[in-house]
Order: structure tokens, then sequence, then C-alpha cells
């Protein structure tokens, strides 16, 4: 949730400037140099510019990709910054391989849905947490082998009783400090816990001892830049996440749509945990 960490301040931003990194739309313009684009092409982008909340603005050439014909704009503009983050969490950051089971925190949102399938296609076995029954059933139709009701369960200990007591070898964990010891519990001895995100508040105040004491454990904190950090790693990146989805192993669930001038209301329903998959504000182009 990018635009919630910049507009509390969690990331903190130059102003004056606007919200929003992710979108989907059509050229008007290009100007002059820009080549590889023209008018009527359909792109998408992730940023790093802002200010995606509008009915039109300004891009650098680079930001954009161009989308398939098989990619609509509502589907990439609803899983460009997830789906590509995903690709660097999981192929380019913890190298997950086939057979291994992991752990997915918060398996029913927008990048959580998408982390189960791309993990389930790559062979890995998924183990999802969420807070509902009703996103249980969205974690499981995504393809989540085992999913724990945090709300009710003990994760850890249903973790550990899944791989017969060693742990996940990497544990996803886009919450925070709500699920900081949980991920230290049910990651194995030398396992990565990718902590990407801070839904439940960002993790603070951590002894580096505890590393240790949990099985010599390691922790990265990544942010998608700096996978993606020149434009043949942002093509790549792309094509990987536009092949996945074209071939039908991703299919992006859009849970609700906004009008853009609830905003408001739609980062209010996302940090209270009302929404499932992917969230899309609407603007009027009109």
């Amino acid at each position: 949730m990018p635009c919630i960490y910049h507009r509390d301040g969690t990331y903190p931003v130059e102003l004056p400037g606007g919200l929003g990194l992710e979108a989907a739309g059509e050229v008007i313009a290009v100007g002059e140099g820009v080549h590889a684009l023209q008018p009527g092409d359909r792109v998408a982008t992730f940023g790093p510019q802002r200010d995606a909340y509008a009915s039109a603005r300004i891009v650098p050439a680079a930001s954009l990709f161009k989308l398939p014909a098989s990619i609509d704009e509502e589907t990439a503009a609803a899983s460009v910054l997830k789906a590509c983050t995903v690709e660097a969490l999981v192929e380019r950051c913890a190298r997950v391989e086939a057979g291994w089971p992991v752990l997915v925190h918060a398996a029913a949102g927008g990048v959580g849905l998408i982390l189960v399938q791309w993990l389930k296609a790559i062979g890995a076995t998924v183990i999802g947490t969420v807070s509902t029954e009703a996103k249980e059933q969205a974690a499981r139709e995504a393809g989540a082998d085992h999913v724990i009701r945090y709300k009710s369960e003990d994760v850890a200990a249903h973790v550990r009783e899944i791989t017969d007591g060693q742990g996940v070898p990497v544990a996803f964990d886009g919450i925070g400090m709500a699920t900081w010891e949980v991920s230290l519990k049910a990651t194995a001895r030398r396992g990565l816990i990718v902590s990407y995100g801070n839904a439940g508040g960002p993790v603070r105040g951590v002894d580096l001892g505890i590393l240790a004491r949990h099985g010599s454990q390691f922790v990265t904190r990544p942010t998608l830049f700096d996978y993606y950090l020149d434009p043949g790693e942002r093509a790549a990146g792309a094509a990987r996440v536009f092949e996945m989805i074209g071939d039908g192993k991703i299919k992006v669930t859009i849970g609700q749509r906004y009008g853009l001038e609830d905003a408001a209301r739609a980062h209010a329903d996302l940090e209270a945990g009302r929404t499932t998959g992917s969230t899309l504000l609407i603007p009027d182009v009109g």
C-alpha cells in the first residue's frame, strides 16, 4: 500500500506532490525524441513518479510499459506494481524453489493473492494467513495449500505442524510489527524473512540477536526499485509478469472500485482491512 505509506509519512515524500504509483491508460501525446511510444498506445506504470491519482498526467517514457493485447487496462492498473513486486520478491530476492513450503501473511490481500498464485505456479507449497472465512475462501481459490485464521489459531505452531517441526525456509511478511514474532517462530533455521510492508505497523526496536536465537535466521527489507534499477531489469520484470498473466497462471482479483473522488474512503477501507484483492480508483475522463 505505497500510497497509504506516502500519505501517512511512513515513506517520506517531497511536497507539493500527489499520490499513487500504479496506473494504466492511453498515451495522448509524446514529447520530442520519444520514438518507442505513440498516441493511442495502451501503457502502464508503477512509478517511481507519483501523481497517479489523476485523469491525465505527464510520465517519462522510460517509466511506461506497453500493454500486450491480452492485458486490459483495469487488469494492468490493478496488478503491475503488485505483480512486479511479487516477481522481484519471489524470483530475485528470495529465489524460491519448487517444493519449498512458504508462508504468506495476508494471503487474501492485493499482493498476497498474487504471491499465492505465483508461488503455486513455480511449484511451492503455500501456507497463507487470513482473518475471515471469506478471505480464507479467496486464498484457497488462489491456490493456497493451507490457510490459517490468525485470529483464532496459533499461526507459528500450525506452520511447524505442517512442516514437521522444521518451519518454512521463506516467510513473506507484508504486515510488519503485528506479525514479526510470528514470522520469527514460523521460519526455519537459517530461513529468510522477507519483510516487505507495514500494514500492521513498521518493525521497530529489533535486537538483531533475536535472529541468532531463532536459528541464525536472515531478514531482508526489499523495495521494488532496488531490484528494478535500470530499464533492462524493468522490461524483463514486466515481460515476466505479462507472461504469467497472459498464460493464466496469475488471475488478478479486483475486489472493489471507487471513483477518484472517493480516494479517502478507499484508503480508510484498506487500512481497516475491509478489502479483498486489488482496489481501483476510476477517474472521470469524460
